[in-house]
Formats: structure tokens, C-alpha cells, sequence
């Protein structure tokens, strides 16, 4: 059994060098907390001041906070620049105080779900200032569980992290965050799938050049699915079992999906079914933003054998503004992780060789939605990294005539070359 005197570094280095990030991860639980910190004060200070229907925005604050105030603090506080030096890299990853700030974000991700379920039902709202028999508006009841959404789509980048590391108990809280946006899948098809055939044009999780992200979302929730499905259907072959049975972890995860979506509507009622199906879907989607973003364009090459060459730096668009960083947990270090899948959050780093963002995730996702934007600001950077050579890049099938012909190059001159 190791003791604290074994876990302090003894490298110089080690010794002198301090994380300045330590305790700005503790900003990673505002997002489950928010509405408890933020948005109820709000909401019963400005029911004081008679103004009940503004009273009601607050429960806006999910993209309030991923759409407006993250970009904003994105640009204002900038990037990142710290890595850790390799002399810290153990001592960091053993840290558990890193570990158990994951952990606390299940916690409070359930309490403001199954608060905001109360709210949602509830016609006595007097104690937040609310006049008897006046509760939430249905504008405001989805803006709510949008804002749940949301919290739960993070939550799914918190399941991330627990779910590439090898302790059972972390792998069990993954597969407990995933429940509440009834993506239990993802736990499987990530670990299993995406890190195999990441940067492929076989990876329902990379994006393409020419792909909207309109086009890219029904892509990669129906591909991830199947994909989760053979995976596991594969598994269970290999030990002689057919694919129905809870011992297939697609099925375990929609069960426990399930379970508790009736749980909540037994407790509600049914009001709050359409409700949780609506955060389901702006949870799961935050997510399919985010992979849109991650490998757009970006392709690994195949070798002499006919294999893809293995994931590098060069196969991950990466951004280190600081403030996404502390939301996401690293999670734009994404060469870093794929290079070491396993490697906890705090110690992944920056990586000189990887194409980079203009901007932090949370700003790139609100570009995603807008295609023209997407297009101007992201096709010239594949077309940059692939040295002018666009045949380089992972290209949309339906999509390759228009984008030959956009940079320069046909099907012809494609053939010849």
C-alpha cells in the first residue's frame, strides 16, 4: 500500500512545480450547480421585484453559459500555453483530487435534473416568489430542461473521461452519467470504435470536408449506434452468447436509461416524459457537435500494407483557450488524448505538431450550426494542412465534385495525379 510520503515527488522539478489550474478545475461544476448557485437567487430576486415573467429566464442559463459567456471568456482570457513537464506526469496522474472532482459531477448533474423535473411540475412556486398557482411557462419548462440537456451533454464529456480509465468504479460512473441522455452506446462505440477508426472515412465520428453539420448529425447517431451494436453483438459471438441478453452492454445501458426516465415519470407524471426526451436530444447532440469538430477533414493515410497509418497529432484539430479547457476537462488536447487514450485529464498537453482552432470548442460549436460560416472559416485550414492538396483530406462522398471543383482540382486531374 503506497503512503503519502511515497506519493510526493522527489525530482526537483516535480518538487518546485505547481498546477495554477488546480483549483480553477472546481469551475468544471458549475455547469450541475449553476442553476442552484445562480440561477434560484436570480429567479427569486427578481420575482421580488414584481417582474415574474423575466423571473423565468434564468432557467435559460445552460446555453446562456455554452453559447454566450464561454466564447466571450474564450477570447477575453485567451489560450492556455501550460503543460506539464514530464518530471510531473506520474506524481499529477496519481493525484486523486483531480479523480474525485469527476466524481462530484454526477451528484449535482441528478440533483438538477431531478429538481428541475419539481419545477417543471409544480403549480406552488410561491417560495421562489411566483404568485399562487403561476409555475413555469412551456417556453420556459423547455428552456429548462434544455439547460438539463446541456448539463447532461457535459456530463457525457465527464462520462468520457471516467470511461477510458481502467478502475471499475469510474467505469460504472460512466455508464451512470450516459443514463440520463439515454446514450449509454457511446461508452461502447468511443472506446471500442471511434479510437480504432478515428480520422477514417469508416468512422461514423469523423466529420468531412463538404458535410454540414446538419448532414454529419443523423450520420453519426445512427452509425454510432449500429456500430455499437456490432461491436458488442461481435463481443458476445466470441463467447458463444447471442446479442439479447443484459450481458450486452448496449442493451444494460438503455435499461438503465429507461429505468430511470420511469422512475421520474412515476414520481411527476407523465408531463415530464416529452421533457426528458427533449434533454436527451440536446444532450446527445452537444456531444455530436463537439465530434463534428474534432477530425473535420482530417484523414490518416494508408500505408504500403493497405492499413491506415496510426493517430497522430495531425489527426485531431486541437485549441487550448483556457476556458473551454476547464469546462471540457482538456478535452481540445485531443491529439494528446488519442495518443494516450487513458491519460487523465489534467495531465494531457498541448501538442505543437496539431492542427489548430481558431477559437475554443464552445465558439466553434455555435459556428457549426451555420454552414456558410463553417465553411469559410474551417475549409481553408484543411486545404492549409493538407499543402493545397484538398485530395488529401477526408471528403463528404456526396459532397467530393462541388468541393474538387471549389479548390481546384476535378475528377480528371484527380485520376491522373
Amino acid at each position: 500500500m503506497s503512503t503519502h510520503a511515497e506519493s510526493v515527488p522527489t525530482n526537483p522539478v516535480a518538487a518546485n512545480w505547481r498546477d495554477t489550474k488546480r483549483y480553477m478545475w472546481l469551475w468544471g461544476l458549475f455547469a450541475p450547480t449553476g442553476l442552484f448557485l445562480i440561477g434560484l437567487p436570480l429567479i427569486w430576486g427578481l420575482n421580488q421585484l414584481g417582474w415574474h415573467d423575466v423571473a423565468q429566464i434564468p432557467v435559460w442559463l445552460g446555453p446562456i453559459l455554452v453559447y454566450i459567456i464561454i466564447p466571450l471568456a474564450d477570447i477575453f482570457f485567451g489560450p492556455d500555453g501550460n503543460n506539464p513537464p514530464d518530471e510531473v506526469m506520474e506524481y499529477l496522474e496519481n493525484d486523486k483530487y483531480y479523480r474525485y472532482l469527476t466524481y462530484l459531477y454526477l451528484p449535482f448533474q441528478y440533483a438538477t435534473l431531478i429538481f428541475a423535473c419539481y419545477l417543471a411540475t409544480s403549480d406552488n412556486l410561491t417560495w421562489l416568489g411566483f404568485e399562487d398557482g403561476q409555475g413555469l411557462h412551456l417556453i420556459n419548462k423547455i428552456g429548462l430542461f434544455i439547460t438539463v440537456g446541456i448539463i447532461g451533454g457535459i456530463g457525457i464529456n465527464t462520462a468520457h473521461e471516467l470511461g477510458h480509465k481502467k478502475v471499475d468504479l469510474e467505469r460504472w460512473l460512466s455508464r451512470i452519467a450516459l443514463a440520463q441522455t439515454f446514450y449509454g452506446h457511446f461508452y461502447i462505440e468511443h472506446n471500442r470504435g471511434h479510437h480504432v477508426r478515428v480520422a477514417t472515412p469508416e468512422d461514423p465520428a469523423s466529420s468531412r470536408v463538404g458535410e454540414t453539420f446538419w448532414a454529419f448529425f443523423p450520420r453519426t447517431v445512427i452509425g454510432s449506434l449500429r456500430s455499437a451494436w456490432n461491436l458488442e453483438k461481435a463481443r458476445l459471438q466470441r463467447l458463444g452468447k447471442g446479442p439479447w441478453t443484459l450481458q450486452n452492454e448496449v442493451l444494460s445501458a438503455w435499461l438503465m436509461s429507461a429505468v430511470l426516465f420511469a422512475a421520474l415519470t412515476a414520481i411527476f407524471g407523465w408531463q415530464v416524459l416529452p421533457l426528458l426526451v427533449i434533454q436527451a436530444i440536446m444532450g446527445f447532440s452537444l456531444l455530436e457537435s463537439v465530434n463534428y469538430l474534432e477530425h473535420y477533414g482530417l484523414v490518416r493515410q494508408k500505408t504500403a500494407s493497405g492499413r491506415y497509418e496510426r493517430p497522430a497529432p495531425v489527426h485531431s484539430w486541437n485549441s487550448d483557450h483556457i476556458v473551454t479547457n476547464i469546462f471540457l476537462y482538456h478535452l481540445q488536447r485531443h491529439s494528446d488524448h488519442h495518443a494516450y487514450p487513458t491519460r487523465r485529464y489534467q495531465t494531457l498537453r498541448s501538442w505543437d505538431g496539431a492542427p489548430n482552432l481558431p477559437s475554443g470548442y464552445a465558439s466553434m460549436i455555435l459556428i457549426g450550426y451555420f454552414p456558410p460560416i463553417w465553411r469559410k472559416v474551417m475549409d481553408k485550414r484543411v486545404l492549409a494542412h493538407y499543402g493545397g492538396d484538398i485530395t488529401k483530406a477526408n471528403i463528404h462522398p456526396p459532397k467530393r465534385e462541388q468541393v474538387l471543383a471549389r479548390y481546384g482540382k476535378s475528377e480528371t486531374e484527380e485520376a491522373r495525379v
